[in-house]
């Protein structure tokens, strides 16, 4: 397998619209990481933008001309400004993206260097909307973004609930710089497609913490990252995602638009599983979820001793939450199983998705560099029905998650059958991977 893994944003054309709404001071920070990352960026500042943030700044962090209003037309220029812009991005960022603006937009309205590049452009557009809860909430912006909605090439993103500039708590709030980023990546490596719409995934991520007294537990190495960006990718793909996560080590601004469930323990976990099993279309499996507990947690810290004595006895397997969910579903619910190893991975991994019945599993190395636990990178074996395996090279942990995805929703798109071998595990044995 190849280790080198390049960054999706790495030389893309990223022309970042700024308009006018007090979530515009939060666009530096997103044009610097974006120029770090080794992207090409330029910046085009509505007027009212120029009174919340600096041209100048904008330009020093993007090592690009800062383009204004009073710059779209001009006697030395040899092609209109706007069709120059619009041909040049390979990706729109428009954030904030103001009810203004919005309306100019979804009505063809060109009477800004802004509003003319976004008319003019054939590049997909991510538009983080923001603005006042009570604009929001207006009969008139509320049409405008259902048209947007069927733009072609356009990923919408919706603003989330929180304390306003306006010191209102409602929604309204743009979409944290870390999403954007991430919904960006997405854009880089998926494009606007919506092939998710209308679908309900039920995702797990993150580990299993089992008390062994007050103080201490039982755990591993997982952060959440893997699925979380399954996650994210499912909700920027359109879907509808309920997440059941234990302890998360990942930027809380990627959990933005997820229903989220936290459940710390493994039994916690299994009974979200099975209140929330019903509603969903596909399930994923991605969390670290512990293979034994205590049987019973001591009720007070335990000393050195009397741990040690402890943990000889008095433990018992955690059901298998995998192949419980398969041998629960009563219709065709595609389910992706985890199997995170060392060692001979694609022999283990043959092994276990035989056992647990389910529909795919991805195995992933934990001891190889840039793979597993903790690492922003990931790589491994997809294996399939009828004995099916793929190999997904080193890459983005999102990027994973979008190949997985689509595997999925092919098992979505055509009526499943289980294969007939296919004989999971129902009694207690091991959850995790």
């Amino acid at each position: 397998m190849r280790t080198e893994v390049p960054d999706p944003l790495v030389g893309r054309r990223i022309l970042v619209g700024i308009s006018g709404s007090i979530a515009a001071v939060k666009l530096p920070l997103v044009v610097s990481a974006l120029a770090q990352r080794g992207a090409q960026v330029r910046c085009v500042i509505t007027p009212s933008a120029e009174r919340l943030v600096s041209p100048v700044a904008l330009a020093s962090l993007s090592r690009q001309r800062c383009y204004l209003e009073s710059d779209q037309w001009s006697a030395a220029a040899e092609r209109p400004l706007h069709v120059e812009l619009a041909e040049w991005a390979e990706l729109v960022l428009l954030a904030p993206l103001s009810a203004s603006s919005l309306g100019r937009w979804v009505h063809g309205l060109a009477d800004t260097l802004l509003a003319s590049t976004l008319l003019a452009t054939e590049a997909p557009v991510l538009a983080a909307a923001a603005m006042n809860t009570s604009m929001w909430q207006a009969a008139p912006v509320r049409r405008n973004w259902q048209q947007l909605q069927s733009f072609e090439r356009v990923l919408p993103l919706a603003p989330a609930a929180g304390l306003l500039a306006c010191d209102r708590q409602g929604d309204g709030r743009m979409a944290e710089p870390a999403l954007l980023l991430l919904a960006l990546e997405s854009l880089a490596l998926w494009g606007w497609r919506r092939d998710w719409q209308g679908r309900r995934l039920l995702v797990t991520a993150g580990p299993t913490r089992e008390p062994l007294d007050p103080a201490r537990c039982l755990t591993n190495g997982s952060t959440g990252l893997m699925g979380v960006m399954l996650a994210q990718a499912a909700r920027l793909r359109g879907a509808c995602v309920e997440l059941v996560h234990g302890p998360l080590a990942v930027d809380p601004a990627w959990l933005t638009g997820l229903h989220c469930h936290p459940a710390p323990t493994a039994a916690a976990m299994q009974q979200a599983l099975a209140d929330l099993q019903p509603q969903a279309d596909a399930i994923a499996m991605a969390a670290a979820v512990a293979d034994h507990r205590r049987v019973s947690p001591a009720a007070h810290k335990a000393g050195k001793v009397e741990l040690a004595a402890a943990l000889n006895g008095g433990w018992e397997p955690v059901p298998d939450l995998l192949a419980e969910l398969v041998g629960r579903r009563s219709g065709p619910q595609p389910i992706l199983g985890f199997a995170a190893q060392s060692g001979d991975v694609l022999a283990q991994a043959r092994d276990k998705h035989q056992r647990k019945g389910c529909d795919l599993l991805f195995a992933n190395p934990i001891d190889r560099p840039g793979s597993g636990f903790a690492s922003a990178t990931n790589q491994g074996w997809l294996l399939g029905p009828g004995a099916a395996v793929a190999e997904l090279d080193p890459a983005p942990k999102l990027a994973i998650a979008h190949q997985l995805l689509s595997a999925l929703g092919a098992l979505l798109d055509a009526p499943l059958r289980p294969p007939a071998d296919a004989r999971p595990q129902t009694g207690p044995a091991a959850a995790g991977p």
